[in-house]
């Protein structure tokens, strides 16, 4: 009966919303375009009484976003940059209802009205797909180092299978650069500095290259501590989060004439310091402390600091030729891409009361500072993307564009999580020195005019993917134990590096004795750290001979005498990973279009878009893995765009409603991974499985607004909500390592989608004047969220079961158990004021983000004993001075 009566509530407002868009007495059907291409400073001398028009080229052609038929945002980098977006292009989600941003280990991770992918793994996907330029980024590492200089940022939501095509399943965004003006010498040079020691510079320089062609080149580089604080008694450590970032651009373009056009681009950004960071909050929930009273900014490091050392270079090419009737285009690009990550290692976050006094034997509740397990990422991707399209022209009755797209990736890639002082267990190795990834596509798409009003559109792309990789995965396991008790095995301090791709074998078909599995698990370490005991306890087994035991009071020695006991082995070692997918798929879109009047677009659309299936971890060299199919969206929207006059000023209102049928949705589940003699199950992995089925719904409406006196305002709501229809998985929050790793069976159903806010809203009131000595000019946003969960699991009770007869153990509330993942209504607040010169060359600026310094939690890593928060920047603001020549 709720559901009943809410869809009912929907139609109401769809049904209200479209109404007043198309009724609108008030509003005359004029408004006077502009497009300059300045920046607001240059910009300033305009009234109210003009509405700029705004390009995007999210259909593949350059358009009035007006014209769009479907809910598209444009961002300019000016009012960017004024609100303290530069170089954190997440923050830009401040002013997208629906666009949730999180960044991972450097991957980040797009959500658009509940739709994207946590995925970072070598076989994973984003599920909104990110470009620069129009071209396909796969691999979304090192994404904000690319966001200066920049003309606009444009998202698109929904999917958008037709036109943008892989992993386009939420939507797009694309960062597109400022290209070269022709004929223009100029440029500017900026410097600025703020809070946390900020300290950065950017600048561009346009060189004009006859009549024809011209270059330029920008760059930046700033510096910026982390938002976190050590808490603990390591004070020599650097929290995770310290910034050094640089990064450089050259854009060439020669355009002889009307008909040719050639532009290419080779860009390189360098990314350090200590590494992305996250916060373990399962500590203090299990101490009874919610979120929102934790200090989620102090974190308790020890033994690792982080470090980051990524560098993303790349190329890309754009040449058409108009033949009139019809246009060529080519576009290519390639990207290169080398992170490498050791994470800051920490016990969680501090709450009141807790213990960071060194650990000792008279303070056994204390902090093992002298710990070194951590995390150590590699990622090394070389990806190609190809596309050719032939469009008609734009005064055609039928306009078309048809083409090929091909996109190529080869990757390496390691992850090696450490335990330092293990007594059984030392860590997780997955190293995959063969990973590839294909996508070949044709579509075509077109629009009709059936008369001077009315236009019909439609299109389809057929896809073909395919994916393999060869490598290891699994566990470092050994049994280590002296005489009267347990020793441990030391290993990662520091000077401690893995070996990686320098593996001088990867193939473990044939490795069974226990001197084969130790030196296999020797050739794994590149570097040894200065405290390490593992190749004195493991060298003498893999030499033939038998384990060497250290007798020393870090690892035990105090208490218990060597020898090791008689039974003492290499229980477990990597495990063969091969596997392979491919997979067939088809997207659509049908539409119509219909103009009202001349400003006034109603429209219509269906459309699909997938996100790229894949295969799963396999623990038995004789087993493929399983494989999981795409995921997918048919998408109905139905909008209202209208341009006109609201008390005399130019204004637009939009309005569109949309719902999703999202199937074949991939959740974790679990899969048996080892049997003993009796066939019972002895050990589980999770693995990924096409068993979810989600419907999501809302209302999206917008408008801008001008008014006397040089001030205009920006309005912006996303009402939304999300079901999980279907998705009965593992509750990984409930597993039991003592019965091989089984956990509960938990139903989905009737959650809602993680970060799918039901209500988004965000305000900018931006306003200009005129001044003896120049232009003041300032604006303000006020963003709105309201409280949304971070997982599927929506706060449910966790169900923790004894065997695997599924006898139930006890039941505690998610809270209790240490999973809060509900993350509390948020308001933000960004500001900037700006000031040009008379002669336009100096502008002075001062601007702040997120100045209620709000934590928000834009994402939950979950599983067994972790509950990782990455959380949203914290408050920055500082000053910055332009000279433009």
């Amino acid at each position: 009966m709720t559901r009943h009566c809410r869809q009912h509530t929907l139609a109401r407002a769809i049904l209200a919303s479209l109404i007043a868009a198309t009724a609108a007495p008030a509003l005359a059907q004029s408004a006077t375009e502009t497009q300059d291409g300045k920046t607001p400073a240059a910009n300033a001398t305009r009234d109210a009484t003009t509405l700029d028009k705004v390009v995007v080229t999210v259909e593949r052609r350059e358009q009035d976003l007006q014209k769009y038929a479907g809910t598209a945002q444009a961002i300019s980098g000016e009012d960017a940059r004024a609100l303290g977006i530069n170089n954190e292009l997440r923050n830009i989600q401040a002013l997208v209802p629906g666009m949730s941003m999180a960044n991972q280990e450097g991957n980040l991770e797009i959500f658009i009205r509940g739709v994207g992918s946590a995925n970072n793994t070598e076989l994973g996907d984003p599920g909104a797909a990110p470009h620069i330029n129009g071209a396909y980024i796969p691999r979304p590492r090192g994404l904000g180092g690319m966001f200066y200089d920049v003309e606009r940022v444009e998202v698109n939501k929904g999917p958008q299978g037709t036109l943008r095509g892989r992993n386009a399943l939420a939507g797009t965004l694309n960062i597109i650069t400022k290209r070269p003006d022709l004929g223009t010498f100029g440029g500017y040079v900026q410097m600025e500095a703020g809070n946390r020691d900020h300290r950065g510079g950017e600048f561009a320089l346009n060189l004009p290259l006859g009549d024809t062609a011209a270059l330029r080149v920008a760059g930046y580089k700033v510096e910026k501590d982390s938002s976190f604080e050590n808490a603990g008694k390591a004070q020599n450590l650097k929290p995770a989060g310290v910034q050094d970032d640089r990064g450089a651009r050259v854009s060439f373009l020669f355009k002889p004439d009307d008909k040719l056009s050639i532009f290419a681009m080779a860009d390189i950004g360098k990314e350090g310091g200590t590494g992305y960071p996250g916060a373990n909050i399962i500590g203090a929930a299990r101490a009874g402390y919610s979120p929102d009273d934790m200090e989620l900014r102090k974190v308790i490091y020890r033994g690792v600091e982080g470090k980051l050392d990524s560098t993303n270079w790349g190329f890309q090419t754009n040449i058409s030729y108009d033949f009139g009737p019809v246009t060529l285009e080519y576009s290519g690009s390639y990207r290169d891409v080398d992170f490498r990550q050791t994470n800051a290692a920490s016990e969680g976050i501090l709450w009141p009361g807790r213990n960071i006094d060194q650990a000792s034997a008279t303070n056994p509740g204390g902090i093992d500072y002298d710990n070194y397990s951590t995390q150590y990422w590699l990622t090394l991707s070389k990806s190609q993307v190809h596309e050719l399209r032939l469009s008609s022209s734009d005064d055609q009755r039928f306009r078309w564009t048809t083409g090929l797209f091909h996109f190529n990736e080869k990757q390496q890639v390691g992850y090696l999580s450490l335990v330092d002082k293990g007594k059984w267990y030392s860590g997780t190795e997955f190293t995959m020195p063969d990973v590839k990834g294909r996508s070949t596509a044709g579509f075509f798409d077109g629009t009709f005019d059936v008369n001077d009003t009315l236009r019909l559109k439609g299109g389809v792309r057929r896809t073909t993917e395919f994916k393999s990789r060869y490598g290891i995965g699994g566990n470092w396991a050994m049994g280590l134990p002296g005489q009267g008790g347990d020793f441990a095995t030391r290993v990662g301090t520091p000077g401690f590096y893995p070996a990686f791709m320098d593996r001088p074998n990867f193939d473990v078909s044939g490795i069974v004795s226990q001197a084969d599995k130790a030196r296999f698990l020797l050739e794994g370490i590149a570097s040894y750290g200065i405290n390490d005991t593992i190749l004195q306890q493991l060298g003498p087994a893999a030499e033939g001979g038998a384990f060497g035991c250290v007798d020393r009071p870090d690892i035990g020695g105090d208490t218990i005498d060597c020898p090791y006991q008689s039974w003492v082995q290499v229980s477990g070692i990597p495990a063969q990973q091969f596997g392979e997918s491919k997979f067939n798929f088809t997207d659509w879109r049908v539409g119509l279009e219909y103009d009202r009047t001349p400003n006034h677009l109603l429209y219509a659309t269906v459309s699909s878009g997938h996100k790229a299936g894949g295969f799963n971890d396999t623990f038995h060299a004789d087993e493929i893995p399983e494989t999981f199919k795409p995921e997918s969206i048919v998408a109905w929207e139905v909008g209202s765009k209208l341009t006109g006059e609201w008390f005399g000023r130019p204004s637009t209102f939009n309005v569109s409603a949309f719902y999703y049928d999202y199937s074949d949705q991939v959740f974790q589940d679990l899969a048996v991974i080892a049997v003993n003699e009796l066939g019972e199950a002895t050990g589980y992995s999770l693995v990924n499985r096409n068993v979810g089925k989600s419907t999501l719904y809302g209302v999206e409406a917008e408008s801008v607004l001008r008014f006397d006196h040089g001030f205009m305002l920006n309005l912006n709501a996303l009402w939304l909500d999300s079901e999980i229809k279907k998705g009965k998985v593992a509750d990984v929050r409930s597993q039991n390592y003592g019965a091989g790793g089984i956990t509960s069976i938990i139903d989905l159903s009737g959650n809602e989608l993680p970060l799918a806010s039901k209500l988004t809203f965000n305000a900018r009131l931006q306003h200009i004047s005129e001044l003896a000595r120049g232009t003041l000019d300032w604006q303000i946003l006020a963003s709105y969220r309201s409280s949304f969960f971070l997982t599927q699991y929506n706060e449910r009770d966790v169900v923790f079961i004894a065997d695997t007869a599924g006898t139930v153990d006890h039941v505690e509330t998610a809270r209790q158990a240490g999973f809060p993942d509900r993350q509390s209504a948020a308001t933000t607040l960004n500001a900037g004021i700006g000031f040009t010169t008379m002669s336009g060359k100096w502008r002075f600026e001062a601007w702040g983000s997120n100045l209620l310094n709000k934590d928000v939690s834009q994402k939950a890593l979950v599983g067994s004993g972790i509950n990782v928060r990455f959380l949203n920047d914290a408050r920055s603001y500082g000053l910055r001075a332009r000279y433009q020549f």
